[in-house]
């Protein structure tokens, strides 16, 4: 995450460097590290990385969000930082990276990209937003799931034209037909319920305000 203080110490808008990282300078992974930008902003954090070649320090902080298990990760331009200072230098070997599963990586941002399509084809072909929710919602389930122009395929057995109805839901009768339907009921079930209860929310207030007048 880059916070709008990193963002102008990286970028360096608006001011001029006070002093570059001297030469030969390198950080430590896992040393905490405090760094006071040239707009008089300390930021402070443990290093997770750090290019020589750019000077580019990357520290990680706690979460701005106060979240458990995140972080906030600030990069900071060396360039445009006036004052570095090291409070605790690590100098053993630090940890092992953990192992990535590329196959599975690969694999959702390749799912990610097609939902991304899909998406913007539907807005391009002016499918409604009802239609838009409906094919999430069903694409969660069974990912055998596109667009044919408006109309939403379903494992090429069971096809919903506009509205998305249930009375929409064509395809020979049988397990993936009755599976689809139930599908589209519970999602207009509960659209309507999620409706009511902000209409619920949206009149509390003023129910509130009634009474104490």
């Amino acid at each position: 995450r880059l916070s709008p203080a990193a963002a102008a110490a990286a970028a360096g808008r608006g001011c001029s460097p006070k002093m570059a990282a001297p030469p030969g300078e390198y950080f430590s992974v896992g040393s905490q590290v405090s760094c006071r930008t040239c707009q008089e902003q300390r930021l402070q954090g443990e290093v997770v990385a750090f290019d020589y070649q750019s000077k580019m320090l990357a520290l990680k902080c706690p979460s701005s969000s106060g979240k458990p298990n995140h972080a906030d990760i600030l990069l900071i331009n060396l360039q445009y930082v006036s004052e570095v200072e090291i409070i605790n230098d690590r100098t053993e070997t630090p940890p092992p990276l953990a192992s990535l599963n590329v196959s599975k990586l690969a694999s959702k941002a390749r799912t990610e990209k097609e939902e991304k399509l899909s998406q913007a084809y539907a807005i391009s072909a002016g499918v409604s937003l009802e239609g838009q929710q409906l094919f999430q919602t069903i694409h969660k389930t069974i990912k055998d799931c596109k667009w044919q122009e408006k109309n939403i395929v379903v494992m090429e057995e069971v096809v919903i034209t506009p509205p998305y109805q249930v009375e929409n839901c064509k395809g020979k009768e049988g397990s993936a037909l009755s599976h689809v339907r139930k599908i589209v009921e519970k999602h207009f079930r509960d659209v309507e319920s999620q409706k009511i209860l902000q209409r619920s929310q949206a009149q509390q207030p003023q129910k509130e305000a009634a009474l104490s007048s």
